[in-house]
């Protein structure tokens, strides 16, 4: 990881004139690709949810 801090340009923040090129874009946590498997638990998870929401107070009534 050391490597990452060796790209950036030398910031001082006593001193208002910026660094002369811009950092590097900041990486984070990129959004991943979600598998059919993780799709297809998240869309019964959700009518699962709705079937409770609606489903239970329609029964109840």
């Amino acid at each position: 990881m050391a490597d990452d801090h060796d790209d950036r340009p030398a910031y001082d923040p006593s001193e208002p004139t910026p660094p002369e090129r811009e950092p590097p874009y900041r990486q984070t946590a990129p959004q991943s690709a979600f598998t059919g498997t993780q799709v297809t638990i998240g869309c019964l998870v959700s009518v699962v949810g709705l079937a409770v929401i609606f489903g239970l107070p329609l029964v109840l009534a």
